[in-house]
């Protein structure tokens, strides 16, 4: 009872990092589901706010969150808000006196902090927004070096640098209770990193692929293209045993040329498990194989808690695949592939698929263009003869916009496993790339292996195959000024 009452009674003040943004809710719904508890949306939620309230859940909930969390900064006990300072000052009057008291005794130290988002404030105005707060029974004294208990003064001012308003948008206030763990992406940073690699996961990317695939305690990770194991060691900070496997027999066994600056061979002790080993987890390093991805090396039964993946896009690093091309042999043009098969075999139910996928972004495309001022031209302010060129450059660049446009039906689909998230990271002007989480939810069975030839949701991605190719050669670019440059010969 006292449970649910500290769930429903209470509410909190989650304040998050301004990056990776479309990142950071499924990573809290990840992880508060790891407590059991449902992420319940505010009336008032915007998920772009670096401020947001969590209801039905209770102290230790949260706690557990910025235990792991790399999107969220701190979180508070939310005591307060309004749009106004005067109705914050209401809405704390009406704040239960029963849940203020334990922290406003007499024999316990405070300070109160003001954090202002988007706007700096002089310390005088400061000290002004604390003495309003004045009405509240502070009953201790004030410790500005150790204090018992922090209190925090938020206010929001917006997200436009340009245009910041005299009075803030939203004001908060709050007992503060803990703070994430931003402290990871500078400590796992992979400037300080024993062993790296031309495609080494950035630190704070890679825990927050950990926490999407809820890796915990004694879990099992596998990353079938585990490199230079970047992945491996965010898994391993949260206790987990990690494996992995890769066709790059010199990544794997740590040897050939080095990819830092100045620095022409790698070591005699560059490799993943000294990775582990400078973080203290070499006790969660199983081991790694030489292996193709391509082909199956894992028997037949679920194996995996996470399967946690950067595969390659063959822009720094080319796919390669292992054997002589005798061994071979080439599938008949009408073959549909199996998609997603090997993760469905061997993930166990409610086990995680994290994984990133490249996309060719032509939304940018006209950037590009000497002539693009065209495609904003209406036909009819112009003569007959540039009418019938602009029609048919639009037309073409329509054609070559919509042909590999993003669209969430090429994200690969598989009867055993369930979308749980898409977020997109920006790459260049024309190229993203989306991290894709998908939970298994039911056991794979033989007829799951071809149901993409049963039902089109289930049709295996293709576009990345090309991926590489639209890269280099800028292939939209190219297409769409050729058919430009035939528009000047009708």
């Amino acid at each position: 009872m006292a449970l649910h009452c500290s769930r429903t009674c209470r509410k909190y003040l989650l304040h998050l990092a301004q990056e990776n943004v479309e990142f950071r809710l499924p990573e809290i719904k990840a992880l508060l589901s790891l407590s059991g508890v449902q992420f319940t949306l505010d009336e008032n939620f915007d998920e772009k706010s670096p401020f947001w309230v969590l209801s039905n859940v209770s102290e230790e909930d949260v706690r557990n969150v910025m235990k792991r969390t790399v999107c969220a900064k701190s979180v508070f006990e939310l005591w307060g808000h309004g749009r106004t300072h005067q109705e914050l000052q209401l809405s704390l009057k009406n704040y239960p006196t029963e849940n203020m008291v334990p922290y406003l005794k007499s024999d316990s130290t405070y300070k109160i902090n003001v954090y202002t988002f988007n706007k700096t404030v002089i310390h005088q105005e400061r000290i002004q927004k604390i003495d309003t707060l004045e009405f509240l029974p502070f009953s201790g004294k004030v410790n500005l070096k150790n204090p018992d208990h922090v209190f925090c003064l938020l206010e929001n001012y917006g997200s436009d640098p340009n245009r910041i308003p005299e009075d803030p948008f939203y004001v908060y206030f709050g007992r503060w209770i803990a703070d994430g763990q931003r402290d990871l992406i500078r400590s796992f940073s992979v400037k300080k990193r024993h062993f790296i690699g031309n495609t080494s996961m950035d630190a704070g990317l890679s825990f927050i692929m950990a926490n999407h695939g809820k890796v915990k305690a004694n879990d099992l990770v596998f990353d079938p293209f585990v490199g230079t194991g970047s992945l491996l060691v965010a898994c391993a900070h949260f206790g987990s045993y990690v494996c992995g496997t890769d066709i790059d027999y010199n990544t794997i066994h740590g040897i050939g040329k080095a990819s830092r600056k100045n620095q022409k061979w790698r070591g005699p002790d560059e490799n993943i498990r000294a990775n582990l080993r400078q973080y203290g987890a070499e006790k969660s390093y199983i081991d790694v194989l030489v292996s193709d991805a391509s082909k199956n090396v894992w028997r037949t039964g679920s194996l995996f808690d996470a399967i946690i993946t950067d595969p390659p896009y063959g822009i720094r690093e080319s796919t390669r695949k292992t054997g002589s091309q005798k061994e071979m042999i080439k599938p008949p043009e009408d073959f549909n592939g199996e998609s997603h098969v090997p993760v469905a075999k061997h993930l166990v139910i409610n086990g995680r698929l994290v994984y990133w996928l490249p996309v060719y972004r032509p939304e940018n495309i006209l950037k590009g263009y000497k002539n693009v001022s065209l495609y904003n031209v209406r036909p009819h302010e112009v003569t007959h003869v540039t009418r019938r060129q602009v029609y048919v450059f639009q037309i073409a660049l329509c054609r070559c916009f919509m042909s590999s446009r993003y669209k969430e039906e090429i994200i690969p689909q598989h009867p055993c496993l369930k979308l749980i998230s898409n977020c997109e990271q920006t790459l260049s002007s024309h190229t993203s790339r989306r991290l894709v989480t998908m939970e298994k939810l039911k056991e794979f069975e033989d007829a799951d292996g071809l149901a993409h030839l049963l039902h089109a949701r289930f049709n295996p991605y293709q576009g990345h195959n090309s991926f590489r190719e639209k890269y280099f050669s800028g292939l939209k670019k190219k297409t769409g000024k050729d058919e430009f440059k035939n528009t000047k010969k009708l």
